[in-house]
C-alpha cells in the first residue's frame, strides 16, 4: 500500500467558483505548474466518470516536459473529485466551504522515485499557485 500525501490550502472564495477555476481546462493552463519557471500550455477535461483529465506541464525553456494524464473515478459537484493516475495511484480532492472561503483537500499516493517531502512541496506549491490564480481572478473582478 503507497504513502498517502495530504496538502491543503483555503482560499477566500466560493466553493463554486473555487471548483469551476480547478476542473476548468481554461483556468488550469494559468495555474498549474509547481514553479514560475514552468508552465501548463494545453489542458483538456471530460468530467465525468471514467473521462480523462490531461494537463501539459513545461519548462519555459523547453529544457523539459510531460505529460500529466488520469482517469476520473468519481465526481461530485462542487466538493469531490477523485482520479486514477496512469501509474495506477490514486488521487482525491475535496472542497469545503465555510465562512465566505473554501477549504481544498488534496490526498495523493506518493510514488517511489523522490522522497515524500519533495512530493509534498510540489504538490502544495501547485495549490499555491492555484490559491495565487483565484484570488488574483477576485481582485481582477473587484
Amino acid at each position: 500500500m503507497p504513502n498517502e500525501i495530504t496538502i491543503q490550502t483555503n482560499i477566500p472564495e466560493n466553493i463554486h467558483t473555487v471548483w469551476k477555476l480547478y476542473t476548468s481546462p481554461e483556468h488550469i493552463i494559468h495555474w498549474n505548474f509547481a514553479d514560475p519557471s514552468w508552465h501548463c500550455p494545453s489542458a483538456s477535461v471530460d468530467l465525468k466518470k471514467g473521462g480523462v483529465y490531461k494537463a501539459r506541464m513545461e519548462a519555459k525553456d523547453g529544457s523539459f516536459g510531460f505529460d500529466f494524464e488520469a482517469v476520473i473515478d468519481e465526481v461530485k459537484e462542487p466538493t469531490h473529485l477523485v482520479y486514477t493516475l496512469g501509474d495506477n495511484r490514486n488521487v482525491k480532492i475535496d472542497m469545503q466551504e465555510s465562512n465566505q472561503s473554501t477549504e481544498v483537500v488534496v490526498c495523493f499516493d506518493a510514488e517511489n522515485e523522490n522522497p515524500l517531502e519533495m512530493q509534498r512541496e510540489g504538490w502544495q506549491s501547485i495549490l499555491n499557485q492555484f490559491k495565487t490564480y483565484v484570488e488574483s481572478k477576485k481582485t481582477s473582478h473587484s
